[in-house]
Order: structure tokens, then C-alpha cells, then sequence
């Protein structure tokens, strides 16, 4: 159980480098508007999304390199696509090569969102891989909070602090480069390519009294690998399950908050210094809930966390809302998203990268991964990239009253459509799931002896 803690975590840097590569633009946001004379609709769309937009093509082709090439060397070219990104921008100095630099980290980031919980869950016991698929997003919001506080202790070194900002990322990248070098193989990933003799040498580290017979055939589907893709017929129910916990995940607002942190701060009448020191609040609150929410996976399951989640959601983005509305000024706006975010980290934040990596056969795991990491991406870039624009027209109190409209349809997902995944083994869940064999949200639970 060593080995497979060290590798999950190594894998799960990747999670690092993706949260503080989505935040750290957050402390350079009005640095730059005012240094390149931007407007709010170029801004928005080009400066601060085209990082997010690197991130869809990520999401949409990470799933062919993760095939193709595997999980570990994937994982590593993401590294290398990080610390181009940061050294890149770090150096720009027009808003155009400061975006291609920014976009070339989004490449890294949608691919992570692909390689990292694949390999994490293909190599976890079933009892264990709740918690330890969300190591991915624990880091992620370990990198948000470093991001934070990095941004608020280097925005008085003078006129060149986003550089710095931006820079500073290539030294953890350079780390997580030569960490992911010492790790194996997925070994569902070799069956899948019938290098069976070293998945076995994999699975004998993982656990010696694993039979490679169990997880054989789903890693091939009896030959007929080739000829499938996500879109079939039988695949249909996975592919709504990814594609609807990507789109409630985006339409909480978080991604849209993470990147205007303390732009929403300053609305709520915050001065500046204090807008960055509430985010670093944010990042403390979402590293808190978060590590609660990676206790509670396997323990409680993926429903009831989405459960408390949702409530959370509609409470907290409803006062916020109405503090917007009704002036109420003040730490109203900071308390209230304290709550969101706690709500956000203990139920989708620890849930839809373990949930997305479960749910689909492990023969097509990469492309379904791509394809709920897509959905989620294409959102993430677009919502934020409106969010200056919306402030303008609609006021922040409209918006945030959508989000919450959003979370009470989320609610009704969890109720009535989303099925319990945790404890079973990723090649029951896979026969469970294609055959929809469901009964009220319940997959039956199989014997799993034997079986990762």
C-alpha cells in the first residue's frame, strides 16, 4: 500500500501544477488590463480565458496520447508543458504571446484532468480509490492556496510582480518532471496493449495475490477494443452520468470565482489588499474541506457528498446573491463564499475526478475521461471569460442568483439520476453500468476478490 500511496501522489502533482496554473493569473488579473490598455471583452477572452482555452484542446485530445503513449509518459509531457507555459509568460510582453504562453499550460492542464485519475484508479484497490483519486484534487486546491499566498507576498516587488506571479511555477514544474519518472506503468493500460508480462511484474508490486485473469477482459473487451468508442449505444447512460456532473460542476461558478477572486472581493466593497488576503482565505477554507471531503469518500460515498455539496450550493450562492442585491457590504460577500467554497470542496471538488474515472470500462477509460473532461473545460473557459462582461450588464447579484437556479437542478441529479461507485471494483462497475442494471441509483455489489 507504500508504493501505491507514493505513486498516486506523484501522479496526482499534476493536480498541483493544474490549481496553481488556473489561480495564479487571478493576484496579475487588473496588473495586466491596466499595463495593456485592455478592454473588458479582450480581456476576459483572450488575456485571462486563452489559458482555459488551451486547457478544452487539452481535454478534448489529451485522451489519444493517454492512449497511445500511456499514462506515465503523458504525465510527464504535461510537466514540460507547464514549465514552457510558465517560463514563456513570464518573459511576454505583449498580451498576444502572454496568451500563446498561457495557452500552452492549458494544454497541460486538460490533459491532467485525463492521464492523472486514470492512472491513480487503474492502479488503486477498490476500497482505496475514492480517497486516493482525490489526492488529485487535494492537490489541486494545495495549488490554489500556494498560488494565493504566493500572489499577495509578491505583489509589492514593483511593476514586474506578475511576472514573477506567473514565473514562479516553473520551479515545482521542474520537481513533479523528475518525480514522475520513478513511477510504473498503469497496469490495466499494459493489458490493454497485451504487454502482459510487464503488467504483471506492475500488479506484483501493487499486490502480489492479484489474478491478472480478473481485470483481463475488460482491459480488451475480448478482442473487439478497436472497434469501440464512447458513443456507442451501450455506453450511452456513462457518458450522460460524465457529461452531467461536468456541467453542474461549472455552472456552481467556481472556476468563474477562482479567476476573479479578488475582482468579486472589490465589488463587494473589499480594498485591494484585503480582496488578496480573503483569497488567501479561500484557498485555507478549500484545503480544509477538501481533505474532509478525501476522509469522507470511501467512507460516506460519492452520493452523500453530493448531497451536502448541493444544499451547500444553493445556500451559500443565494446569500451571496442577495448581499450583492441588498448592499449588505461588509465581510457578508467573503462569509458567504467562504461557505460556497467549503460546499464546493467537499462534495463536487472531491467527487468528479473519481467519479469520471470510475465510470466507464477500462478499454475506453481515456476517451471518456476526455470527454467529461471536456465538457468541463469548455464551460470553464467560457463562463469565466464572461464574468467581467456580465458584472457590467447584469450585476453580480443576477449572476450569482443563476448559479444558485443551477444548483437546485444539480440537487435533482444526485435525487434521481446519479449512482453510488464506491467499494466496487472498476471492472464491476463497468458491467454494471454499460448493461444499466441499476435500480434506484444502486449498483449491485459484487464479489471483488481478487480484483484491483
Amino acid at each position: 500500500m507504500n508504493k501505491i500511496l507514493i505513486w498516486s501522489v506523484t501522479a496526482a502533482l499534476a493536480g498541483f501544477l493544474f490549481g496553481f496554473d488556473t489561480v495564479v493569473i487571478s493576484g496579475a488579473d487588473k496588473q495586466l488590463q491596466l499595463l495593456w490598455h485592455s478592454s473588458d471583452a479582450f480581456h476576459g477572452s483572450v488575456v485571462m480565458a486563452m489559458a482555459l482555452w488551451g486547457t478544452v484542446i487539452g481535454a478534448i485530445f489529451g485522451g489519444i496520447p493517454t492512449n497511445k503513449i500511456g499514462r506515465k509518459k503523458t504525465l510527464f509531457w504535461i510537466g514540460i508543458l507547464y514549465f514552457i507555459s510558465a517560463v514563456g509568460a513570464a518573459f511576454a510582453n505583449d498580451p498576444f504571446v502572454f496568451a500563446a504562453f498561457r495557452f500552452i499550460g492549458g494544454l497541460g492542464v486538460g490533459a491532467s484532468t485525463i492521464a492523472a485519475p486514470a492512472y491513480v484508479s487503474e492502479i488503486a484497490p477498490a476500497d482505496k480509490r475514492g480517497r486516493l483519486v482525490a489526492l488529485y484534487q487535494f492537490n489541486i486546491v494545495l495549488g490554489i492556496l500556494i498560488a494565493f499566498i504566493s500572489n499577495y507576498f509578491l505583489k509589492d516587488i514593483g511593476e514586474n510582480a506578475w511576472r514573477w506571479m506567473v514565473g514562479v511555477q516553473a520551479f515545482p514544474s521542474i520537481i513533479y518532471i523528475l518525480f514522475i519518472l520513478t513511477i510504473p506503468e498503469s497496469p490495466r493500460w499494459l493489458l490493454s496493449k497485451n504487454r502482459d508480462e510487464e503488467a504483471r511484474k506492475v500488479l506484483f508490486k501493487i499486490d502480489p495475490t492479484a489474478k491478472l485473469t480478473d481485470i483481463m477482459d475488460d482491459s480488451r473487451e475480448n478482442g473487439v477494443t478497436k472497434h469501440e468508442n464512447i458513443f456507442m449505444k451501450k455506453y450511452r447512460f456513462p457518458l450522460i452520468l460524465a457529461f452531467l456532473i461536468a456541467f453542474f460542476n461549472q455552472f456552481s461558478g467556481i472556476n468563474a470565482f477562482l479567476y476573479y477572486a479578488p475582482r468579486i472581493f472589490e465589488e463587494a466593497g473589499l480594498g485591494q489588499n484585503t480582496a488578496l488576503l480573503s483569497s488567501i482565505g479561500i484557498g485555507i477554507t478549500n484545503l480544509i474541506f477538501t481533505l474532509i471531503g478525501v476522509a469522507l469518500i470511501d467512507k460516506l460515498g460519492r452520493k452523500l457528498l453530493m448531497y451536502i455539496g448541493s444544499i451547500g450550493y444553493i445556500i451559500s450562492l443565494g446569500l451571496v446573491s442577495a448581499s450583492f442585491y441588498f448592499n449588505w457590504g461588509g465581510l457578508s460577500v467573503p462569509i458567504f463564499l467562504f461557505l460556497f467554497i467549503a460546499s464546493h470542496a467537499i462534495g463536487q471538488g472531491a467527487v468528479i475526478w473519481v467519479f469520471i474515472s470510475e465510470i466507464f470500462p477500462n478499454h475506453i477509460r481515456a476517451s471518456g475521461q476526455a470527454f467529461g473532461s471536456s465538457v468541463h473545460w469548455v464551460l470553464a473557459a467560457i463562463i469565466p471569460s464572461l464574468i467581467p462582461m456580465l458584472f457590467s450588464e447584469i450585476g453580480p447579484e443576477v449572476v450569482f442568483l443563476i448559479f444558485t437556479l443551477m444548483m437546485v437542478l444539480q440537487l435533482l441529479f444526485v435525487i434521481f439520476i446519479m449512482p453510488e461507485t464506491k467499494g466496487i471494483s472498476l471492472e464491476v462497475l463497468s458491467e454494471n453500468l454499460t448493461k444499466k442494471n441499476i435500480k434506484k441509483n444502486e449498483i449491485k455489489e459484487t464479489s471483488t476478490a481478487g480484483i484491483l
